[in-house]
């Protein structure tokens, strides 16, 4: 049984890295979108277009609205249904609008500016009040249009919704793309919704583990190369990369800690039970935190960065577990659920523990309050895996294979459960994702 279990968590494979230097290529493996569930009442709200410039390469108020009716909380009216076409509140005639059932209304436009410059206005305007809900402005090169209507709606839905939006976020993931001996796997950033996909590596044999650091500026991940497994930190923007640990055995799970300035990564050394190390990246010092004959593995950090949070099978069965960094601290085990808990991901505002758990007899995504201790399943599995939280705390981003034998894509699914959507390449398969933090503004 141990080996089994063991053998679910450790993969090895001899890799050979083509990395991608001099900028950042697309991707071809565009993801296709398909909402999966909503909130039984979702918010009526209309997305009026924007007036734009014919050049302009985004169309602002497309994105706005696919950006909310994919989060499954709003309902957008058919532009078909529209009784006018205003792009500023002065325009509105609210009489008007208040016959179609909507309760918010979004008005914008394109301004050209000087210098090159586009600026990206829009109103949040209350059908019900008639009263402006909120009112911004973005501005920027016209390449960052795309970027701009993900902060329009980030705006929307958090004004509407009162929790900080996450449109504009990246999410980073594998696409493992052709067959036999063309088959490749590519390390993949893409905005949150799967568009704007660049290729960060390639490789002709499998990447594992990405993540990304607390600036959004770099990524760890584990290849194996020289037929050694390894850890990489490779900088999004340029590409360079260093090894910061090939030691002998298994080096794997890289987490950074909260600060970026640590990594914890799971190190099998000599004896070849995996434990938890704790990297200095500056001083490339090395600390062992666990120190049982058992598997540790998986370890990620509390947001205060104070305790690591793992997987291991000490009592018998893959559980999760809680140590302290400070000195003599004893770890305490944190899920007591069924017979397989693992994988854990803790949210950004430290209240909820995302997992994988097994619930008859499916690999599912679950995810447990740590005050409370209150314990909820949100996906079906079969084969879920990889959660991860929105740096807003209120979705997840997993791997899910509907099929066994078939490919894996991406998924999402709320905290609560309520809403969710599919994330699926044309052809090939997506896995292992991880969501990006916030942009530093």
């Amino acid at each position: 049984m141990k080996r089994i279990f063991r053998a679910a968590w450790i993969r090895t494979s001899a890799l050979a890295v083509l990395l991608v230097a001099g900028g950042l290529p697309t991707a071809h493996a565009q993801l296709t979108i398909k909402i999966t569930s909503g909130v039984t009442h979702p918010v009526p709200i209309a997305v009026v277009p924007f007036a734009e410039s014919p050049g302009d390469p985004v169309n602002v108020a497309d994105v706005v609205q696919h950006d909310l009716v994919g989060s499954g909380r709003f309902s957008a009216l058919a532009r078909t249904q529209m009784p006018a076409a205003p792009n500023h509140a002065a325009q509105v005639v609210f009489a008007q609008w208040k016959s179609t059932g909507i309760d918010y209304l979004v008005v914008g436009r394109v301004v050209p500016l000087g210098g090159g410059q586009v600026a990206v206005d829009f109103n949040l305007l209350n059908v019900l009040t008639g009263q402006s809900v909120v009112r911004k402005r973005f501005s920027g090169p016209p390449a960052v249009l795309r970027n701009a209507a993900h902060r329009v709606s980030d705006a929307i839905y958090q004004a509407i919704t009162g929790i900080r939006g996450a449109f504009d976020t990246r999410i980073a993931y594998v696409a493992v793309v052709g067959q036999g001996a063309t088959q490749r796997f590519q390390l993949v950033i893409a905005d949150a919704d799967g568009y704007n996909q660049h290729l960060i590596l390639e490789s002709r044999f499998p990447i594992m583990s990405p993540v990304w650091s607390p600036n959004g500026k770099w990524l760890a991940y584990v290849s194996f190369e020289d037929h050694l497994s390894a850890v990489y930190l490779q900088r999004v923007q340029t590409g360079q990369r260093y090894r910061v640990s090939a030691r002998a055995g298994e080096n794997g799970s890289p987490s950074f800690s909260p600060n970026g300035q640590e990594l914890a990564l799971t190190l099998s050394g000599a004896s070849g039970y995996p434990q938890i190390y704790v990297l200095d990246l500056h001083s490339r010092q090395l600390t062992r935190i666990t120190h049982t004959p058992a598997i540790n593995t998986s370890a990620v950090w509390a947001p205060d960065g104070q305790s690591l949070y793992f997987t291991s099978d000490r009592a018998g069965s893959p559980q999760i577990y809680r140590k302290s960094l400070a000195p003599g601290s004893l770890p305490q085990r944190i899920t007591f659920t069924d017979s397989y808990n693992a994988g854990p991901r803790i949210s950004p505002d430290g209240k909820l523990l995302a997992m994988v758990t097994r619930d008859n007899g499916k690999y599912c995504i679950a995810v447990q309050d740590l005050g409370s201790g209150a314990f909820r399943v949100l996906t079906r599995g079969p084969l879920d895996s990889t959660p991860s939280f929105a740096p807003n705390s209120a979705t997840i981003i997993y791997s899910e294979r509907p099929n066994p034998n078939g490919g894996a894509i991406l998924a999402t699914v709320s905290v609560d459960g309520l809403t969710g959507m599919t994330l699926k390449p044309a052809q090939g398969a997506v896995q292992n994702p991880t969501w990006g933090p916030f942009p530093q503004q």
